[in-house]
């Protein structure tokens, strides 16, 4: 009989722990505007990037300017030795004034034929001679003359300027150094503003078209994070798309801009460009109130008779420490906000309502 006391006593204390109802905090769905971001590897070009290459061969006589240094447009970089093309030059001058002079001899073996035709000394022929005459020692002269500008041409090639204003970078030879027609002496970035090329792939790119038609001036807004993790303190905005869909990669690129006035940004630099994309009454719920069974999300949902029930939910966006859901909740739903490891499918709860508002404001703060 001891024995059958103990038993009973032992089965109601576990029908009582069996019947225990938990509180578990809660809350609702709600919407509410916000922004996501989405980073991108991109490539760095200046606005300009030139190649400063030799147009004569010859020694390098002088530089005129040095690595890093900032010149303006037209301002002189390098001397070649020029006394082969200024002997060039005076030869081709000579040549032209040669050729001149026979163009006025001509003439006036022309003009002497039409005076004695006139008086019927010579033939008609020997005009027709006297005129072809004339146009041969012509084209002698404008081909003199073509000669005399080339020669002017590469004399004047021998100063080599600035095409535009910018950074001059390295500068691989030395005064004395004998270059060739072609030979690559620097290079010149403008850097007051830069480009930053970045490849999107297929599915995000109909995603950004489609934005751009309900709000243009968000959609090509964008910010240049740099090698560092620092944020570019000039923003910019997508200037252009490429035509095409890469068929290697299924990407197209973007070209964004961003103003450098400090010139903090080189050609050749790394970075990521932060493209902003807004979303207008997105469900969120905390990343926290959520659990994962073979790949798929899930959360417990509470119903008015305060029975919890597992729901499977899909999600657009991951932002900071919350979902945007595009299926499986509605706004207002009740869920178990924390505690979910101690939750299961079926059992009654005691609701601790929570403000979701407040939850944002909690988790922002972290």
């Amino acid at each position: 009989m001891a024995l059958c006391v103990i038993l009973l006593a032992g089965c109601n204390r576990s029908d009582n722990q069996n019947s225990v109802v938990l509180n578990f905090p809660v809350t609702r769905v709600i919407e509410m505007d916000t922004i996501s971001y989405t980073d991108y590897v991109a490539e760095i070009h200046a606005l300009q990037n030139v190649e400063i290459r030799a147009r004569v061969s010859g020694y390098l006589e002088k530089f005129h300017i040095d690595e890093g240094q900032h010149v303006t447009e037209n301002q002189l970089l390098f001397t070649i030795n020029n006394k082969e093309y200024v002997e060039e030059l005076a030869k081709a001058k000579a040549s032209y004034k040669s050729a001149l002079v026979e163009v006025n001899m001509a003439e006036l073996e022309l003009k002497n034929a039409l005076l004695l035709a006139e008086k019927n000394i010579i033939s008609n022929t020997e005009i027709e001679l006297a005129k072809n005459k004339l146009e041969a020692q012509k084209a002698n002269m404008d081909e003199a003359a073509a000669h005399y500008a080339h020669a002017q041409l590469k004399l004047s090639n021998t100063e080599i300027r600035a095409p535009f204003n910018g950074i001059v970078n390295r500068i691989p030879y030395k005064v004395g150094s004998l270059i060739t027609e072609g030979t690559l002496l620097t290079s010149i970035s403008e850097n007051d503003e830069v480009y930053a090329y970045f490849d999107v792939s297929e599915k995000e790119y109909l995603s950004y078209a489609r934005s751009i038609k309900k709000d243009s001036s968000i959609s090509k807004l964008v910010s240049l994070l740099l090698a560092d993790g620092s944020e570019h303190k000039y923003q910019g905005y997508i200037e252009t798309i490429e035509g095409e869909i890469d068929a290697g990669t299924g990407n197209i690129a973007f070209r964004a801009r961003f103003k450098n006035p400090e010139k903090l940004i080189k050609h050749g630099a790394s970075g990521k460009v932060r493209l902003k994309k807004k979303y207008d009454g997105a469900l969120v719920v905390p990343q926290k109130s959520t659990f994962e069974i073979q790949d798929k999300l899930y959360v417990y949902v509470v119903d008015k008779n305060n029975t919890v029930h597992t729901r499977n939910i899909e999600t657009l966006y991951r932002l900071p420490h919350l979902f945007v859901i595009s299926k499986g909740l509605k706004e207002g739903d009740l869920l178990i906000y924390e505690g979910i490891q101690n939750a299961k499918d079926g059992m009654t709860i005691v609701p601790q309502l929570v403000n979701m508002q407040n939850i944002i404001k909690l988790l922002a703060s972290k």
